[in-house]
């Protein structure tokens, strides 16, 4: 009876947490105990040629075949016949869980899957061309996440505990990571993993996807080359840093580019590029080194443009200065709904950095600095789209004046819930059009007519 009450109460905590799939819960197969009993026995007793190998394919040969090793002598003893496909899959979790980052490791190898959601052991999530699903796969408890956190920080010199229950990390391909753990995530150790692609995507896989079109395409190749100042705003997962690379592979090969990041995740193809990197404080709460930090160090570099990965506080003040100080074709993103509201958050943001100016000193700053804005939308069907590419024309008694070049329009939905919709010049040439004639690049005479192409 005490057995059966401990199992009824396990069950209510499940229930009570949302999880009713739980360890707890489950009935422990023959499979599952040979699994622990070989993973304890690997952690045990691991030969130190395998601990001290450094080529990963070569370590990994060798941990499968002491896997298969151990499991051949560990499942007589349980009882235990394995066929020949639960053999591989045995191998594959315990390879994973060695020298990978455990179940969600095929997630992360799947190419099509964009974005990884672990919250807390029992529930993962991913996205997979625009849309969210719940994948089967599960961690045995909350040690076993807290395990592969502590895989992912440690090789980068960062840590967390209850005293920094949070941090901002990357995997080794690039892909970005932040988790955070109780007290402050109430549902276990939670990680969200952005996946860096392999490939760096180009301006014709945009047109290709239906982001923009290819007159779009050809107005900001152009207005990359005559060194327009351009913020990419955007909700998030929108795609703007997809965007901005995507931007920054117009540059000119004979150009000095300085990159400011959080996380490095840009991948521009330049030979001379400088990549530089913010950095958290160590353990003593010393050492830490901020976006701003780097903004101001980066003007004594001798950049021809600078590129910050995103503003999100007082730094915004500092590009706005290195943009209209001569360092013209810099480039950042932000996070915002539409143009106007990225305008409002750039004065909100400079106003963070702690100077007491007046706001109109502020909207000159931003009206002469910015010269575009590019509007990126995760729509509702997971398509994502450059809805306003919108032109900054300077100042109107206190406000700033702006006007759309392109826009996005939608039209309906489909029976299959796909927004439909045109991408379509607003017939409006911009004012800094005259800087593409002195430049010698010439654009189509049609380019700002509306076509009407629509899908």
């Amino acid at each position: 009876m005490g057995g059966l009450l401990s199992r009824l109460s396990e069950e209510k905590k499940g229930e009570k947490s949302g999880i009713l799939d739980s360890a707890a819960t489950r009935e422990i197969t023959g499979f599952e105990r040979l699994k622990e009993k070989v993973h304890t026995r690997l952690i045990d007793d691991m030969p130190q040629a395998i601990m001290v190998e450094t080529n990963i394919e070569k370590k990994r040969s060798m941990l499968r075949d002491r896997i298969m090793q151990v499991t051949s002598e560990e499942s007589p003893k349980l009882n235990v016949t394995l066929a020949p496909r639960e053999m591989e899959a045995m191998c594959q979790i315990l390879l994973d869980d060695m020298i990978g980052f455990g179940p969600i490791q095929k997630l992360l190898d799947e190419e099509d899957i964009s974005e990884v959601m672990v919250n807390g052991p029992y529930q993962i999530y991913y996205e997979k061309k625009g849309k969210l699903i719940l994948s089967d796969i599960k961690f045995k408890d909350n040690d076993h996440v807290m395990r592969i956190i502590e895989r992912i920080v440690a090789p980068i010199g960062r840590r967390i505990d209850e005293s920094v229950p949070y941090v901002d990390a990357r995997l080794p391909d690039g892909s970005r990571v932040n988790a955070i753990i109780p007290p402050l995530a109430l549902n276990g150790p939670t990680i969200t993993i952005r996946k860096f692609k392999k490939e760096a995507l180009g301006i014709a896989d945009l047109v290709r996807f239906g982001t923009l079109t290819e007159e779009m395409a050809k107005f900001l190749e152009a207005c990359i080359k005559v060194r327009l100042n351009i913020v990419v705003s955007g909700g998030t997962g929108s795609g703007k840093t997809t965007t901005l690379n995507i931007l920054s592979s117009f540059i000119p090969e004979d150009e000095r580019i300085i990159t400011c990041e959080d996380a490095a995740e840009l991948q521009l193809r330049q030979p001379h590029v400088v990549r530089l990197e913010t950095r958290p404080a160590n353990i003593e709460g010393k050492g830490a080194v901020s976006m701003r930090e780097l903004i101001k160090n980066t003007l004594r570099m001798r950049p021809e443009r600078v590129i910050v990965g995103e503003c999100r506080g007082g730094e915004a003040l500092d590009m706005l200065q290195a943009m209209n100080t001569g360092h013209d074709g810099s480039l950042t993103t932000g996070h915002a709904n539409t143009p106007r509201d990225m305008l409002a958050r750039l004065e909100t943001m400079v106003l963070m950095a702690g100077m007491d100016l007046p706001v109109r000193a502020i909207r000159e700053q931003i009206a002469s600095a910015v010269h575009l804005i590019i509007q990126q939308s995760r729509l509702k069907d997971g398509s994502r789209k450059i809805t306003y590419l919108t032109e900054i024309q300077g100042m109107e008694g206190d406000k700033i004046v702006t006007q759309d070049i392109f826009r996005f329009e939608q039209t309906g939905v489909d029976a299959k819930g796909k927004i439909l919709g045109r991408l379509k010049a607003t017939g409006i040439r911009p004012k800094f059009a005259s800087k593409f004639e002195e430049h010698g690049i010439h654009l189509p005479p049609n380019i700002f007519t509306d076509t009407g192409k629509g899908w």
